[in-house]
């Protein structure tokens, strides 16, 4: 799943045998968010939501974590 993040970045959230692994997507790299970890336990439908959670401080009034 790939997320615009309050049209500053993109992530892309993979869930693995490890559990649920945060990409940063950078020109056209993958580059590991390690300062972004995501519960196991949260549903796939619930990513954008905890991630808005987790980044709202770096929201301005009006801005979305949208799914691409």
């Amino acid at each position: 799943m790939k997320f615009d993040v309050y049209g500053r970045f993109a992530l892309e959230v993979l869930h693995t045998s490890r559990g649920w692994e945060v990409y940063h997507l950078t020109d056209g790299k993958h580059v590991r968010a390690d300062d972004i970890i995501i519960p196991e336990d949260v549903a796939a439908g619930d990513i954008a939501e905890y991630l808005d959670d987790l980044l709202h401080e770096m929201a301005r009034p009006g801005d979305r974590i949208v799914k691409l």
